[in-house]
Parts: structure tokens; sequence; C-alpha cells
């Protein structure tokens, strides 16, 4: 996909070269919690006014709370379905059958490890960064992949829906030692910066994040956040080997569809950012394959799509009655032809801030204070020189402009 060009991913190669491929996904919202939500209850931020973390979950909300989630519809269908690991945020809440409990949700770590308390110095981040003496199976993602495994093994009178969280890459970035040493710190490969990159910015996002200016101040800290990043993906990637192999072994191997998703991007000092949250494409790009029966193999897909996008192209997947309730638009179309015109509306990403438009070739953002972004992704793919006010983009600007969602629901608050 053109990210990190050190990074070693080997079962999401091969998962994409089964399937399809989609190169330009975007998220609902480039958070953890707005995003599962969106997709899994199929509504958009902009219709139920989650925009950040921190307005939680949609059952929080006496208007939300009854939403049909996507396993739930499922289970309505006659589907026995099954969930693990980090899928809604640690919030289940009946949207599952059945439920693999390792005491995730109380502690997704390692024995020992704290992932509720964000760090403050560079010393507190380095101890997020750095290797666990634990063999894999201690780790709560590898028993989540493997129960998922062995539910793949099993017979079943039932269709099924199973559904398991990979919680790495997400920090604190602790893996076993083997996973570090395969990425030497003095050969990585550190992300570029542009010194004057906020100078064009929207008002909103001119400041750095103080976290972002003081890890890649420091070389070495830099390198160690980048060898940790990489490392947790690896190990990610690992997990994931765990579900394709057993499937692969499976008596459900030629009937299975497999969708693989990321709930958003990561910035490691881009845009002198640390983590995401922002409407930027290192926040808002995400992975994005689906690869089993009626699906192209080795397809790679340009076209804009969202996340908001699976739940309707899951229901046309597996025939199920359409639900006109939910936003999204089914892109079946481009797992049955990846080569079909790539489509001229933007997907649409919205956060506390503001809405994202990622198009074809063009990025265009407009924060709720009035500011706008435009780049252009043919000629500045790291998002360099904002665009929205050269006249002769004004053509762009305008056509992205009528995409902004009609009437955004208000920003829930708990």
């Amino acid at each position: 996909m053109g990210g990190h060009p050190d990074t070693k991913t080997p079962n999401l190669d091969r998962l994409a070269r089964q399937g399809v491929l989609f190169t330009n996904a975007s998220t609902p919202s480039p958070a953890c919690v707005p995003t599962r939500c969106a997709v899994m209850t199929g509504k958009a931020p902009a219709t139920t006014g989650l925009y950040h973390n921190s307005d939680g979950h949609h059952r929080l909300y006496d208007d939300l709370k009854s939403l049909v989630t996507l396993p739930q519809y499922f289970s309505q269908q006659g589907y026995k379905s099954w969930g693990a690991g980090k899928l809604l945020h640690h919030f289940h809440h009946g949207d599952y059958d059945e439920v693999f409990d390792n005491g995730y949700w109380k502690n997704p770590e390692p024995e020992g490890v704290d992932c509720e308390k964000p760090p403050r110095t560079i010393e507190e981040f380095l101890d997020w960064w750095a290797p666990v003496d634990v063999p894999n199976s201690d780790m709560k993602d590898w028993q989540a992949a493997q129960w998922a495994a062995g539910v793949l093994q099993q017979e079943h009178e039932k269709p099924f829906f199973l559904a398991c969280g990979i919680f790495r890459p997400h920090e604190p970035w602790n893996v076993p030692q083997a996973y570090y040493d395969k990425f030497p710190l003095d050969s990585l490969t550190l992300p570029k910066i542009k010194e004057d990159d906020l100078d064009d910015v929207g008002e909103p996002v001119k400041r750095p994040s103080p976290v972002a200016e003081r890890i890649v101040s420091d070389e070495q800290v830099w390198r160690k956040s980048v060898q940790s990043y990489l490392a947790n993906i690896n190990f990610a990637d690992d997990c994931l080997g765990l579900i394709l192999d057993a499937l692969d072994k499976s008596p459900h191997r030629d009937n299975t569809i497999i969708v693989l998703w990321s709930d958003h991007g990561w910035q490691l000092g881009e845009k002198y950012r640390w983590a995401k949250f922002t409407l930027w494409e290192r926040s808002s790009r995400c992975v994005l394959m689906l690869a089993g029966p009626g699906i192209t193999r080795g397809g790679r897909v340009s076209s804009p799509v969202s996340l908001q996008d699976i739940y309707p192209t899951l229901i046309d997947l597996c025939r199920l009655p359409a639900r006109r309730s939910i936003d999204g638009r089914s892109f079946l179309p481009y797992l049955e032809n990846p080569d079909k015109a790539p489509s001229d509306i933007p997907a649409i990403t919205a956060n506390e801030l503001g809405f994202s438009l990622r198009g074809a070739r063009y990025r265009y953002i407009r924060y709720h204070d009035g500011s706008e972004e435009l780049y252009d992704h043919m000629k500045d793919p790291m998002e360099w020189n904002n665009l929205a006010d050269d006249p002769d983009y004004a053509a762009v600007v305008t056509e992205l402009k009528t995409h902004l969602p009609k009437n955004p629901a208000p920003r829930k608050r708990r």
C-alpha cells in the first residue's frame, strides 16, 4: 500500500493476494470508539453524533442503544455469531451469541502490563515501547486468534459470523523480544517531516503536538518508537496467520468470506502529530481487504471507499435482506470487478473538529471554524501543500464541498 518500507506483513500480503485490496479506504472517524460504533451499527458519526473516543459508545444513549449491530443482524438471519478481542472497544452487551473471555475486557495486556495510564514523559513512553518476557501464548491477542482458529476447525450446523479483534498495534507496544529483533534500530527508515508543514493548515490544528515534538527531537527515541510500531504490526500479522492457516485447513475454506480492516491510521511524527485523531491521510487512511467466494483474487481498488460501507457490502455478499436504515454504500461491484471505473463520491471521515473528504485524487478538509485544506495526492502524497486558497483549484473545492454531510448531528457528550 506504499506504507513504511521496513514493515514485515507476510500474512496481510498473503490475504491481499487472495482477494481484493482497497488502497484508498477511509475510516468514518480517526479514533477507535466512534469508528467501531459506525462500522458495527451501520450509522455514520454525522448520523449518531459520536465523533470522539470521549463521546463513548452508542449504548450510552437512549436514542442509539437499540441500533442493530452487524453481528446481531446476522444472528437475526439465522447465523451463529462469535466474538473475541477488541471489537466494539470492550463493549459487547449481547452483540454476539458467544464471546471468548480471556480477561481481555479488563486488561488487553499480559499480566503486569498496564495500558490504562497514558505516558507523560519520554521515559514512560520507552516503557510502552519495550519487549515483554513472555511467550506468544501469554499474549491475549494470540489467545483470541487461537480461539478463533479453533472455531474454524469445527463443523457447524448453522452459517456463522466470527469476529476476532486484534488489539495490536494499539499502544502500549509490548510484544516478545523476537519481534523487535527483526527491526534493527540503526537501519530503520524514519518518517519524512516538513519543518514548516503546519504553516498553511487550518487554524484548529496549527499547534504541533508536544508529544510528537519531544519524540522527533531525539532521533534515538524516534527510532525506538518506529521499531516498536513495526514490531507490533509484525506480531499482529502473525496472529492473522494463525487464523488464515486454520481456515485453509477447515471444512469452511471454500465458503467463507474474510474481511480485514483497521479502525484508523497512525502518525509517527508526520505533521508533528503522534498517534491518530486527525483528519489527514496518515490518520484517516486504513487497511481494508476482502477475500472469499465471489471475490476477485489479487484485485486492487483505488476508488475511495469507507469502512462505513462494510455493513451493506456484507449484506449483499451474503444475500441477506437489505437494511435501508443504515449509512454507507455497498462496494460489491468492486469485489466482482476491481477494474471498475473509480467512483467520484468521496469517503467521509469526521472528528470533533470537522470533516475530511477523500476522493480518488484529492483530500478536502473543512473545520467547524470554516478553515479549509485541499491536497492533491497525485502530486503531494504527504499533504505538504494546502491548495484550498489557490484559485486554480477553486472548482475542485466547490465540487467536493457538495459532499459534506447535510445537517450533521451535533456532538453527543457523556
